[in-house]
């Protein structure tokens, strides 16, 4: 087993994990709070808007996951080339994830379009909502190539430890976005398709600006060989099963809150975007994790990674218990600012203090995300996805059966499988410091 370093400057990785994770947690938090903005926009439209926008968004956010892989598995391919000294590994992998990002955003977006109705009707739309989000979300499918060149520029430059240019275009798109939204729903009256054409033109804006930081960067994008590219679709296999299985437990629990009523589903509309604004600022700490451990287990550096990964373990527990308090403490006021409708206020504050208790897990199951990312052990966070997914379901099933257990019951599910994801990344990073010298955080 290996030993930490007796002269470990502790407060010099401190730093380090700081430099990548305060700009980062910027970033991240750019597109939650874009959606709150989003979602407090059309809430002002009517309660039947805001439910289509739930299901429309719903669909599109697990179309978007299934892409993110070009984000984070291009971040370990550059963060570990670079620090073996192969520079232009670095851009072959840069280069195929956009040639793989291009192509595949095409293809998705004409999939969508042609299947939307569909994907509403599973979802429980009907009627008025359902052509209102089918409307939405053939809007936005426009943009899904963008967004796709968006997440490897994301990762190209977070690989080489800049997450500052990440926060400037994440900010700038947002700020556009916000106000073209404004522009076309309350000043052209376009409605819920406004909202989805301000979302498409930011994206645009997006992509060329990661596009530009890409060519400018240290280590910019070169043209990739065939295996470059068999590479890029061989991990994104395995990450995108593994995104499946993240993406259905939160499509499931819309699904549920549609099939408990219109103000359950308004409610829980409020209440998630809220949750995962704040939750996913941890992903700000599973940032440096990753880039670390990636580095570290390039230059054979094991002891390096272990004490990157620990640190990064330990504050992101910290953070979630705080944002535990956060999240309560907004259910006293927040939903106001969504919906002047008394029944989805009480709902959204009723998912609000449920989901709050969900914040610490949460936190170490995204930033164990990171880690196991880190080790680039895709397999592993596949099946730990899927496994997690039967701490969810009997609960969700529960709530199907037994509508009075409402959103309470939405939210003890998603408790559930948060806890099983990050117990079983936890034994996953274990048994690599059992089999290699590399024990857990």
């Amino acid at each position: 087993m290996s030993q930490t370093a007796p002269d470990v400057n502790w407060r010099d990785l401190d730093r380090r994990i700081a430099r990548l994770a305060v700009p980062a947690l910027g970033a991240i938090l750019a597109e939650p709070l874009y959606n709150l903005a989003d979602t407090a926009i059309v809430g002002h439209l009517g309660r039947a808007p805001l439910d289509a926008l739930a299901i429309a968004t719903s669909a599109l956010s697990i179309v978007a996951w299934l892409a993110f892989f070009l984000s984070t598995a291009t971040t370990t391919q550059v963060s570990r080339n670079v620090a073996r000294g192969r520079p232009g590994a670095a851009g072959r992998a840069v280069g195929a994830a956009y040639t793989v990002a291009a192509g595949w955003g095409a293809v998705t977006s004409v999939a969508i379009v042609l299947i939307a109705p569909v994907v509403v009707a599973l979802l429980g739309g009907h009627a008025g909502i359902a052509s209102a989000a089918t409307g939405y979300i053939r809007i936005s499918a426009l943009g899904l190539p963008f967004l796709y060149l968006s997440y490897t520029g994301n990762g190209h430059l977070i690989g080489l430890e800049d997450t500052k240019t990440p926060l400037l275009i994440a900010v700038g798109a947002n700020i556009v976005n916000v106000a073209l939204e404004f522009a076309f729903v309350f000043g052209l009256h376009a409605g819920l398709a406004g909202s989805a054409w301000g979302t498409v033109a930011a994206q645009v804006l997006a992509a060329a600006a990661y596009g530009y930081a890409s060519r400018r960067s240290k280590c910019p994008p070169a043209g990739p060989a065939r295996d470059d590219i068999s590479a890029v679709l061989r991990d994104g296999h395995r990450l995108s099963v593994r995104t499946i299985a993240l993406g259905v437990v939160p499509l499931a629990a819309t699904a549920v809150a549609a099939r408990l009523g219109p103000v359950p589903l308004a409610g829980q509309q409020i209440a998630y975007r809220l949750w995962a604004m704040l939750s996913l600022a941890t992903d700000a700490l599973a940032v440096p994790a990753q880039v670390f451990v990636s580095a570290e287990l390039g230059r054979g550096d094991r002891v390096a990674a272990e004490r990157a990964a620990r640190r990064t373990l330990a504050g992101g527990l910290a953070f979630g218990c705080v944002l535990g308090l956060v999240t309560a403490a907004l259910a006293l006021f927040a939903p106001a600012v969504f919906t002047t409708d008394p029944a989805v206020k009480h709902a959204a504050v009723v998912g609000l203090l449920w989901s709050a208790l969900t914040q610490p897990v949460a936190a170490l199951a995204f930033v164990y995300d990171g880690v196991i990312l880190g080790l680039g052990d895709y397999s592993a966070m596949r099946r730990a996805m899927l496994l997690a997914i039967l701490a969810f379901a009997p609960l969700a099933a529960a709530v199907l059966r037994f509508h009075w257990l409402g959103l309470p019951g939405v939210w003890t599910a998603l408790g559930c499988w948060l806890a099983a994801r990050a117990v079983l990344l936890w034994r996953r990073w274990a048994s690599s410091g059992a089999s290699s010298g590399l024990r857990p955080g």
